[in-house]
């Protein structure tokens, strides 16, 4: 298993590229601002061929870059239903009025191929398979990617923005919504292995077993799971 991450642009979006071996076919996650060059010198570095770009929710950060990563490639782009409109339209999703000036100019618009996730979809890309896991709370159409363990290799889980190393998503933007983003936690981060390696959208990487043990809002799901009537006391939202 190759995967290549990097953080791009002013929000330091990490942006991966997921192969199952050098100089193999590559599926590229969350090409946000800035986040093409990166993405080619990976490719370079690698000999990687890209045929797909899947997209943890639609924010600038996150997409920014998705219409010249699928130009410059030829390939698709993939996105849950409810976060498409993002692409085209990224100040509505950040509360802003159209036409204000959004970090310089940024090509943005739809990809010519998109294609649309739902919950529980097994996408076979690039010799790969991503599990898809709906994950609503920073946005409604927010999506996490798992890839099972193999030979030697944890299980990985490529959470987006909804966990980070010690924190969550923000729930503030439009579409966010802090009951949701816990339920979300419930439900798609509490069943995984100890062992699963967490590949966020910001900061840096850590495991379910250390999130489990330590991140304050999976600590306030996992009590509540215990005992629904327990009064836990955990921070109110995310970064």
């Amino acid at each position: 298993m190759l995967i290549a991450g990097f953080p791009a642009g002013a929000w330091g979006t990490n942006c991966y590229l997921v192969a199952p071996a050098a100089g193999e076919e590559c599926v590229i996650i969350d090409p946000g601002h800035q986040a093409a060059p990166g993405v080619e010198e990976a490719v370079r570095k690698h000999r990687l061929k890209p045929v797909a770009v899947v997209l943890t929710h639609g924010h600038i950060d996150h997409v920014a870059s998705v219409v010249p990563v699928c130009g410059a490639h030829g390939v698709p782009a993939w996105i849950h239903p409810e976060d498409r409109y993002m692409m085209s339209d990224p100040e509505k999703a950040l509360g802003r009025s159209i036409g204000m000036p959004l970090m310089g100019e940024l090509t943005v618009g739809e990809p010519d191929d998109v294609h649309e996730l739902t919950d529980g979809t097994r996408l076979e890309l690039a010799g790969l398979e991503l599990t898809v896991a709906h994950a609503p709370g920073h946005t409604r159409g927010s999506v996490t990617f798992g890839l099972p363990e193999a030979a030697d290799i944890p299980p990985v889980f490529f959470s987006g923005d909804l966990l980070f190393a010690g924190s969550i998503g923000r729930t503030d933007l439009p579409g966010g919504d802090m009951a949701e983003m816990l339920d979300s936690l419930a439900r798609v981060c509490l069943p995984l292995d100890d062992s699963t390696v967490v590949l966020s959208g910001h900061g840096p990487q850590t495991t379910i077993g250390q999130e489990r043990a330590t991140n304050p809002y999976l600590r306030q799901v996992a009590a509540s799971r215990r005992d629904p009537g327990a009064d836990v006391d955990a921070p109110r939202r995310g970064m």
